[in-house]
């Protein structure tokens, strides 16, 4: 029970208890949620963490520690899958007996493995507060057979972007490489983000066929790196360049570690690209970034009439241009379209100020728990 403060005191509010994992490289959800970490402790809110390694569940220090929380926040999934077998489910089970809150945000649902949401459905039935970044999400949640009612008390907050512009960037030889094909006169199509099944890369494939069966010869670049045990995608990937001729054209840069060389990269690309069978949706981050290089994005436009409801900046990137969205359904020729058009007009990046998103999370969830 937490004491009442005697006359004359200020009360020191209790903090929040963060879950958080071990996962390297880093993964998306991780720097999430220690952005919005930070920018809590700026608004004055003490914040604790609790760092769930693989094969090691302290059930004495859980206990302690979230005696002094009054509430237990995990930003889910958590990478590696296999380490949130435990300890999360340990941890909002503990908070539960201790009459404390249990907030998961959860990030995604339907474009997960099976396995990982089979892992953390047990910890969304032990949630009493479910965070969502998306009303997409919240969708794919309700349409679960076993927690879809769930879905109707979840509430959502603003997705930052997942990384801010460096105030300068690195080159490097795929840079340079990029920098070169552009002088020969080349377009660079780039896509950030992990390569998986969900973000159907093989469609970006096929935009590359139509621009080189226009007399073109395009560089598409992948920025990013394959997610191991995503059914097979690397092998469909590399079997479908070779099927299509695009072994001179496509370049997969693999995993990049500093946000400098990363956005060497950004600034050598004519015009990004995303076909997504959901549409875009508030929770796509990755098209936060690449609007940073002031670079046309590309993408599937919005299924959902209300998907930036609770977002008013991501929707006034949308409005400002700097996302082009192309229709549901559209095909590679329709998107190359898109993709010269945009590429030949001017564009600037547009002011993104990373804490300020990051702020308008922190103070979203704060109104959540009250």
């Amino acid at each position: 029970m937490t004491q009442r403060p005697r006359p004359g005191e200020t009360r020191v509010p209790s903090p929040c208890l963060h879950l958080v994992g071990t996962g390297h490289p880093p993964c998306g959800v991780g720097d999430f949620a220690g952005q919005l970490i930070e920018a809590l402790r700026c608004q004055g809110q003490p914040q604790e963490t609790l760092v769930l390694e693989p094969g090691r569940v302290p059930l004495g220090e859980i206990w302690r520690v979230v005696g002094r929380a009054r509430a237990v926040v995990a930003n889910l999934p958590l990478v590696p899958w296999k380490r949130a077998l435990v300890g999360p489910p340990s941890a909002f089970a503990i908070a539960l007996l201790r009459r404390r809150r249990r907030v998961a945000i959860l990030h995604e649902w339907g474009g997960m493995h099976r396995l990982r949401r089979l892992v953390l459905r047990p910890l969304l039935l032990l949630a009493d507060t479910i965070v969502l970044l998306s009303p997409q999400v919240r969708e794919e949640l309700a349409a679960d057979p076993l927690i879809g009612r769930l879905a109707r008390r979840a509430v959502m907050m603003p997705l930052p972007p997942n990384i801010a512009r460096p105030t300068v960037s690195a080159r490097s030889s795929l840079s340079e490489r990029m920098r070169a094909a552009r002088a020969e006169g080349r377009l660079v199509l780039g896509h950030f983000g992990s390569i998986y099944p969900g973000k159907q890369p093989e469609a970006i494939l096929d935009i590359a066929a139509s621009l080189k069966a226009r007399g073109g010869d395009p560089l598409v670049v992948f920025i990013g790196s394959f997610i191991r045990a995503s059914d097979g995608i690397e092998e469909i990937f590399w079997n479908k360049i070779a099927t299509l001729g695009l072994a001179e054209t496509v370049v997969v840069s693999g995993y990049v570690a500093s946000p400098e060389e990363l956005f060497g990269l950004f600034d050598e690309v004519d015009a990004f690209a995303y076909v997504l069978p959901e549409g875009l949706t508030a929770r796509r981050a990755s098209v936060l970034a690449c609007v940073q290089a002031g670079r046309p994005v590309i993408v599937t436009e919005p299924k959902r009439a209300d998907e930036f409801d609770h977002h008013p900046r991501f929707r006034a990137l949308l409005a400002g241009g700097a996302i082009v969205a192309a229709p549901a359904g559209a095909g590679p020729e329709a998107y190359a379209d898109l993709v010269l058009a945009a590429a030949a007009r001017p564009t600037l990046p547009p002011k993104l100020d990373r804490q300020i998103w990051f702020a308008d999370a922190a103070r979203s969830l704060r109104e959540i728990l009250g």
